[in-house]
């Protein structure tokens, strides 16, 4: 009985300890000078549902692979060198054949996909070199407690795809660029102190946030820019009903256009989606930010509205960074 009692005793205290620093570290580097050269083979290698997190170095370097964290792996963090020499590329894209000889889809083309929970990634670059072939994600996220951050998201049509309606995702000081719908998806996602380029002349989000979310997603202290020569790009069109978007002390520069919203009009499946979308924004600055002409379904918050807009109610209470 007492080497029972000692033996659970032992096993509460490594999992109380476990819970402050990594049970496992695994170094990626192409030279072969770490554990893995690939950072598929590195996941494969973290314990399915693991006792705390699994720690990934990558070391600067081109990595051209498709990864894919699963749901049977979690609290695992992928931390880079270096964000701008730390590259996962991939081409995949929507209509793209196959190893089997089955055209792709939009849902199948990311880079990088995860579907396990408590994932997190810093300096890091994340690529779908695709452009102008179709839709071509390149980061696909399911799992929820999703932190990424001091990352690069680079893409053309459909760069960021924010899926399932359960999933809560954090972005703090990244950078995403693309042309169409480039974050797009179903989840609660916030943006904070990231910026966001305009690669044409389109729209930068599509969410399609399902009736019963309070959120969809927020931006806050954000910068909207482009690449030179784009004139004429929207804040947003809703791809579902219920899409939710909100700006929040986001500075915009002038190829926004003054209407802002775009209503997605000619959808036979959804029509009308501009009387059930909420989009709004909140001391928006700079030359795109003349809120005089935005559509009329649009909104500005007022001070009291503001205070909703809070980490712990967007994210009913997870704490993402930790307090």
């Amino acid at each position: 009985m007492k080497k029972l009692f000692l033996m659970l005793f032992v096993s509460i205290a490594q999992l109380l300890l476990a819970g402050n620093d990594p049970y496992i570290k695994i170094t990626v580097a192409k030279d072969g000078s770490g554990d893995f050269t690939s950072i598929q083979k590195a996941i494969h290698s973290v314990r399915d549902l693991g006792p705390s997190e699994a720690l990934i170095f990558i070391k600067s370097g081109t990595y051209h692979e498709k990864v894919a964290i699963p749901s049977s792996k979690h609290k695992i963090t992928l931390e880079g060198e270096d964000k701008d020499k730390t590259i996962i590329t991939n081409n995949d894209f929507s209509g793209k054949p196959d190893a089997s000889g089955e055209k792709m889809t939009t849902f199948n083309s990311y880079t990088f996909l995860v579907m396990g929970d408590d994932i997190k990634i810093s300096n890091l670059t994340i690529q779908n070199s695709s452009c102008n072939e179709g839709q071509a994600v390149a980061l696909h996220v399911e799992g929820d407690r999703f932190i990424i951050k001091n990352s690069s998201i680079l893409g053309c049509q459909d760069t960021f795809y924010a899926a399932t309606n359960h999933s809560r995702q954090y972005f703090e000081n990244c950078y995403i660029e693309g042309t169409t719908d480039f974050i797009f998806g179903q989840a609660t996602v916030v943006f904070k102190n990231c910026t966001i380029k305009s690669l044409a002349d389109s729209y930068i989000t599509a969410a399609a946030t399902e009736k019963s979310q309070r959120y969809g997603f927020v931006f806050f202290d954000c910068r909207l820019t482009s690449k030179e020569g784009i004139t004429k790009v929207y804040l947003g069109r809703p791809w579902r009903p219920y899409a939710k978007t909100v700006f929040i002390n986001t500075q915009m520069e002038k190829h926004i256009l003054p209407e802002g919203w775009n209503p997605w009009k000619g959808d036979k499946m959804f029509p009308d989606k501009e009387k059930t979308a909420f989009y709004a924004e909140f001391n928006s600055k700079g030359d795109g930010a003349n809120t005089k002409y935005r559509v009329r379904w649009s909104h500005q918050l007022n001070q009291k509205e503001l205070k909703n807009y809070t980490l712990a109610k967007i994210f009913n209470n997870w704490k993402p960074n930790g307090n």
